[in-house]
């Protein structure tokens, strides 16, 4: 495995949002959410890093900052539609490996964005994404915590929202307690593609996976393609969907500034 992969971050920032509208532009310790996410991608290593948005308001929050700005279209269905769109944009050669960071994600550490380029860049398959390990039994019987399985050779089996394995003789005695000699994983929504395939994806059909689980990744497996999967190197903090994250996140950034 290389240790030093060459790749670029493109960070999906959508004005719209239902929880939060203007979600990237929040104020987190003074500074737009959006500006902190670019900022995190840049210590990552990253040859170059653009956002990718639908709103001026956001080009204008990341004047100076010394990241690359793309303006796209309004009307994609995802995120990695969007990007599809910056690929032809920025015109990066088709086994570039770009690195898709949330634009909620300002606590991402370096060390996961570098961990799935790295990934990606050792294996064959067209994308990769992170994972850790579950830990309690709330986070296996929450519908909102993605749980994940994986081959032996690494890549992902399935992603699903329901508590996946079921360890059933151990969960049918104690459901309060997870099995010691399961590994159960939690997915870490980080992925890396490579340029080529990312407008593949874009074009493929939605399927029924898809559909069923809200979980665009499944489109990837439906269509026979292989996710590679690596664990993070760090806990990967929760990013920013409710306004109830948005006090953790601030209070986090607050503390780490006392230090």
């Amino acid at each position: 495995m290389t240790s030093d992969p060459d790749f670029v971050v493109a960070i999906p920032a959508r004005h719209g949002s239902t929880r939060l509208p203007g979600k990237p532009l929040l104020p987190l310790a003074g500074v737009p959410m959006i500006v902190h996410v670019a900022l995190r991608a840049l210590r990552a290593g990253a040859r170059e890093v653009v956002v990718a948005t639908d709103d001026q308001r956001i080009v204008d929050a990341l004047e100076g900052s010394g990241v690359a700005v793309c303006l796209t279209r309004a009307d994609h269905a995802s995120g990695s539609d969007r990007l599809a769109e910056v690929v032809g944009l920025r015109a990066w050669p088709e086994d570039c490996i770009v690195v898709n960071l949330q634009g909620d994600e300002p606590l991402a550490p370096a060390s996961g964005i570098r961990a799935v380029a790295m990934a990606l860049a050792a294996s064959p398959a067209p994308m990769a994404t992170l994972a850790t390990p579950l830990l309690s039994t709330e986070e296996l019987f929450d519908p909102n915590c993605v749980k994940l399985v994986r081959r032996l050779d690494g890549h992902a089996l399935y992603f699903s929202r329901a508590p996946v394995p079921w360890a059933r003789d151990a969960l049918a005695v104690d459901r309060q307690r997870l099995p010691p000699d399961t590994s159960f994983l939690r997915h870490v929504g980080i992925y890396a593609y490579r340029a080529g395939f990312l407008a593949q994806l874009a074009r493929l059909p939605r399927t029924p996976l898809e559909v069923a689980e809200s979980l665009e990744q499944l489109r990837a497996l439906e269509h026979g393609h292989d996710i590679a999967v690596a664990i993070a190197p760090e806990p990967f903090p929760a990013g920013v969907d409710t306004p109830a994250d948005l006090v953790r996140v601030k209070r986090i950034l607050a503390a780490s500034a006392d230090r």
